[in-house]
């Protein structure tokens, strides 16, 4: 799945990225370590794998969305 990064923080390795549709949903330091980035900027597309429903969804994984 697709999103766009919308926070980022350095020292926690926290943030946030939109769906598609608009909806933010965070991720975890242990997502964004299990994707190999070293940095995220706001406006970077990503790639995201989520588990969950809608209601509970969670990210594992964040990484750059490559074309």
């Amino acid at each position: 799945m697709q999103a766009t990064a919308y926070t980022y923080d350095h020292d926690t390795r926290t943030g946030q990225v939109l769906l598609d549709d608009g909806t933010p949903v965070p991720f975890d330091a242990a997502a964004f370590d299990r994707g190999g980035l070293r940095l995220l900027r706001p406006g970077q597309r990503v790639r995201i794998e989520t588990e969950g429903g809608q209601d509970d969804r969670r990210i594992t994984l964040v990484t750059l969305q490559t074309f």
